[in-house]
């Protein structure tokens, strides 16, 4: 039998999961609603949207909702450790390959590539050149169950493993990596409004942000958000940026669909 080629997947047509978390006040359920309708636009194969929220309130009801899971430990620095919760070995009814994306991202382009490529774990570099070394968690794509120690391993020694790592991501990375199983996608599929788009001042005083070409993802990490992004309005006055007209078309979309 042929073997299936490095950079297809094994089977185009199976089904496969995109899911997101919400959980407290910073982020409303229109930040979900687009994420799920930016979704649906631009991945053609078969999926489900699930997204995992303390409070559903407000969300469409075309997502899928499901309980936000517990790591079953004291609460962290950074809330964001709880996306190392994905990694159980079952997780809610969910199955497969799945796609993980923060709430804080437009969808800018087709999504079909990210599953594209063969290999159990795939991850954005991050954006800042002095963590190359280290994927963004804002965009990764995992198989459910295949990797438990992820989580295993980091609910054993919590503490050592908070010491060592500043971040949830900095931590997936390296867990990842001893597993042999580390991919990263190409930089320019994902990628940071601020850091990517924004020209560099003084040169944003008068050119718009621009999206990379080949841009699917754009996350707002930090500020500006859509919102602010969309008008040029919430940077810092060290990052002075022009309205994008293109964010509010990606943001938006057809809020009727």
């Amino acid at each position: 039998m042929a073997k299936t080629p490095k950079n297809r997947p094994e089977n185009a047509a199976a089904p496969v999961n995109v899911i997101c978390m919400k959980w407290g006040t910073k982020y409303g359920p229109e930040y979900v609603n687009r994420l799920y309708r930016g979704v649906t636009r631009h991945l053609s194969r078969p999926h489900r949207f699930v997204c995992f929220t303390d409070d559903a309130t407000g969300i469409d009801p075309r997502v899928e909702i499901r309980a936000l899971p517990s790591l079953g430990l004291p609460p962290g620095p950074e809330r964001g450790w709880l996306k190392l919760a994905t990694f159980a070995s079952t997780l809610a009814d969910l199955e497969g390959v799945t796609l993980f994306l923060d709430v804080d991202v437009i969808i800018t382009g087709s999504l079909d590539v990210f599953f594209e490529p063969a290999g159990p774990f795939y991850i954005m570099r991050d954006f800042n050149p002095r963590s190359d070394k280290v994927g963004n968690s804002s965009v990764y794509r995992f198989v459910i169950g295949a990797h438990p120690s992820v989580l295993s391993d980091f609910v054993a020694d919590f503490e050592k493993v908070k010491r060592e790592h500043r971040n949830e991501q900095e931590y997936l990375t390296a867990a990842v990596e001893r597993l042999g199983v580390l991919d990263y996608w190409p930089a320019d599929w994902a990628v940071s409004y601020k850091k990517r788009c924004i020209p560099k001042f003084p040169k944003s005083l008068w050119t718009k942000p621009a999206k990379p070409v080949d841009t699917r993802i754009v996350i707002f990490h930090g500020n500006p958000k859509p919102e602010e992004a969309m008008i040029g309005t919430g940077n810092k006055w060290y990052r002075p940026a022009l309205a994008a007209p293109w964010v509010r078309e990606a943001w938006y979309g057809d809020e009727s669909g």
